[in-house]
C-alpha cells in the first residue's frame, strides 16, 4: 500500500472540494487500496459528518449518505414502504460488512471485474486508452447490456438495482453547488476509451431520496441468482415492483442487476405492462423485453437467458405481494411485525 495523507472532514464544507479519496465506510476503497489498484495520496474521512438520518419526505423517504446498510435494511419504513429495498441489503455482503458500508459508499463500489482488481492488467477503469483485458478473457460476469469495447465491467451493487427500479435520486454537493441525478442514470455507460467517473473532483454524495411508492409498497421483490447464499456478487439481479388494480396493471417497475456498467432500468417493459392483466404472459412479455438489444460480450450469453428469467420470476412474485418473511434470509427482518 502506498503512503497517504488522512484528514477527517468536520464539516460538509470542509469534505466538498477537498483534494483527496473520500473515505466512508472504507468496506471497498481499503480493500482497493492494499491491492494497489487505487493510490490515493490523500484520504478525506467523512464518516463523522451528521449524514446518518432517516427522513420521511412527500410520502418517500430521504437517506443520508452515512447510513449504515444495516440501520437501512431494518429501518421500520424501509420494510414497510420499500422491501425490495430491505430485500437487496439483506442479500449482499455480511452482517459485519453491512454494518460499515454506507449508502453512498454502496452507491460508489467499483466493479469487481477481476480484471480491473489486477494492476498489471491493462484496464480502461484504471488507465483510459490502456485497453480491455476481460474482452477475450473469463467474461461470465461481465455485461450483456450497455457495453462497448472499451469496457465490459458490470457494477456490482445490489442495493442500486432496488434504488434504480423505485426512481430514487441521488443528491450531489460539489465546488459549483449541487446536483441530482436519477440513479438509473447515476452511473456511465463506457465511451470508446473507458467509463467517466460518476462523480466530478471534489463532489460528494449527501443523501438518495425515494418517492412514494404508492401501491407498490407491499408488491415489491428483489431477487439475486449468484453462486452461494452468502457474501457472492449477483450473476444477474431483478428488483420488481407492480401496483394492482381489478386485476389490471396500473404501475410496474423492473432493473436489473449484474448485466451492465449500471443498474438497468426496463423501461420498455413497465411501459408493456400498463393495463394488462398481472398474468404469466404478460410478465413473460415484459421480461423478454428487459433484455431486448442484450449481446453477449465473450463467453456470457447464458446470462441473457438467466436474466429474463429472474425478470420473470421478480414480476410475477412482486404480483403475489411481499411475504412476511423471505425463505432464503432465514433472519429476515421481514418476520413479525418490524413492517407496521
Amino acid at each position: 500500500m502506498n503512503p497517504f495523507d488522512y484528514t477527517r472532514a468536520d464539516t460538509l464544507e470542509a469534505a466538498v472540494g477537498a483534494d483527496g479519496a473520500i473515505l466512508a465506510g472504507g468496506t471497498n476503497l481499503l480493500d482497493l487500496m492494499k491491492i494497489g489498484v487505487a493510490t490515493p495520496s490523500r484520504l478525506v474521512d467523512i464518516s463523522r459528518l451528521p449524514m446518518r438520518e432517516i427522513d420521511d419526505h412527500d410520502g418517500g423517504l430521504r437517506i443520508g449518505a452515512m447510513v449504515s446498510n444495516a440501520d437501512l435494511a431494518r429501518d421500520p419504513r424501509i420494510l414497510a414502504r420499500f422491501p425490495a429495498v430491505a430485500e437487496a441489503l439483506l442479500s449482499g455482503a455480511s452482517p459485519q460488512l453491512r454494518n460499515a458500508a454506507s449508502t453512498g459508499g454502496n452507491v460508489m463500489q467499483a466493479t469487481r471485474c477481476s480484471y480491473f482488481q489486477d494492476p498489471l492488467s491493462p484496464c480502461n477503469r484504471r488507465e483510459p486508452g490502456s485497453g480491455c483485458s476481460a474482452i477475450g478473457g473469463v467474461t461470465r460476469n461481465h455485461a450483456i447490456l450497455g457495453w462497448s469495447d472499451a469496457c465490459i465491467a458490470t457494477h456490482p451493487s445490489d442495493l442500486c438495482v432496488a434504488l434504480a427500479a423505485f426512481d430514487a435520486v441521488v443528491h450531489v454537493a460539489g465546488p459549483t453547488g449541487t446536483r441530482s441525478v436519477p440513479m438509473a442514470l447515476f452511473h456511465p455507460l463506457p465511451d470508446a476509451v473507458g467509463v467517466p467517473p460518476a462523480l466530478s473532483a471534489g463532489e460528494v454524495i449527501t443523501h438518495v431520496t425515494l418517492p412514494d411508492p404508492g401501491g407498490m409498497a407491499r408488491h415489491a421483490r428483489y431477487l439475486k441468482l449468484r453462486e452461494r447464499t452468502s457474501y457472492a456478487f449477483a450473476i444477474v439481479s431483478a428488483a420488481a415492483g407492480v401496483h394492482v388494480e381489478d386485476g389490471r396493471i396500473v404501475a410496474a417497475r423492473l432493473a436489473l442487476g449484474g448485466v451492465a456498467a449500471r443498474p438497468w432500468r426496463a423501461h420498455a417493459a413497465e411501459a408493456a405492462l400498463i393495463g394488462q392483466p398481472a398474468s404469466g404472459d404478460a410478465f413473460a412479455h415484459a421480461a423478454a423485453l428487459a433484455v431486448q438489444g442484450a449481446a453477449p460480450s465473450g463467453d456470457n450469453a447464458a446470462k441473457i437467458v438467466l436474466a429474463q428469467r429472474i425478470a420473470l420470476r421478480a414480476l410475477m412474485l412482486a404480483a403475489q405481494g411481499t411475504p412476511d418473511r423471505m425463505p432464503a434470509l432465514p433472519a429476515s427482518v421481514f418476520e413479525g411485525d418490524d413492517h407496521g
